[in-house]
């Protein structure tokens, strides 16, 4: 991996990816395990280019971490605490790692690009989790889905980006009609209730939430989802958008 304080990268700028997927019932996260002695996840994180867009930043790491194109993302928070700094959890790190770690030269030039103030700027994903292949870079251990309800231990103010980055999420569910993103391309009224569920930590009365969702006027009606079940097959849909 280039070290990242001999690139043209904006210093003290990064980006942080909060991907949502959904499966089972269940919300669900993208996230890597550093590949270090000690328990460290974090958010798929990168740098701005001097010359590339914000947007285009973010773009290119979801691209990276889950193998797929046009992403439906959202800027929802920067975060820029006076006191957010890498330092504790580096500083963790390399006392855990001191065989593998060694802080001199080109790794000191890194270790202090790293551990200045870092104002972070946060976007959510959502993502059709059948299409996604997640990737690992040279820092990772693994990457892996988890539930929203059982998030392991994260760096720095990671787990506080997630919290909002759901928050801010469930107050978009009305207004931008975005949740069909984390389905496939076709699926039934009650696949649509149970993730609207899964994302608001509420429970629908199936005939009401019905109404309310097809009086959006932002579903396709198709066939009927064949189940083997006399008259109880369900019709498909999809999003118009």
């Amino acid at each position: 991996m280039k070290n990242p304080s001999q690139q043209n990268y904006i210093p003290q700028v990064s980006i942080d990816c909060v991907i949502f997927g959904y499966h089972n019932r269940q919300l669900k996260v993208l996230i890597p395990k550093i590949n270090f002695s000690g328990d460290f996840w974090a958010l798929p994180s990168g740098f701005v280019a001097q010359d590339e867009d914000i947007d285009q930043a973010a773009e290119r790491i979801l691209r990276d971490r889950t193998g797929i194109q046009d992403i439906y993302l959202e800027q929802f928070r920067v975060f820029g605490k006076a006191s957010r700094s890498n330092k504790p959890f580096l500083d963790e790190l390399i006392a855990l790692n001191s065989d593998k770690l060694r802080v001199k030269n080109e790794a000191q030039q890194d270790y202090d690009w790293f551990t200045k103030r870092f104002i972070s700027i946060g976007y959510y994903a959502l993502v059709d989790i059948n299409k996604v292949i997640p990737q690992k870079t040279d820092l990772d251990e693994s990457i892996e889905w988890y539930s929203i309800h059982d998030i392991p231990r994260m760096i720095m103010d990671h787990s506080n980006i997630i919290a909002e980055a759901l928050k801010t999420l469930q107050n978009d569910l009305d207004e931008k009609i975005n949740a069909f993103n984390l389905l496939p391309e076709t699926f039934t009224m009650k696949e649509v209730q149970e993730v609207y569920e899964a994302i608001s930590g509420k429970t629908f009365v199936r005939t009401n939430f019905q109404k309310m969702i097809l009086s959006l006027d932002v579903l396709e009606r198709l066939e009927k989802k064949f189940t083997g079940a006399a008259n109880k097959a369900p019709y498909l849909y999809r999003f118009k958008g």
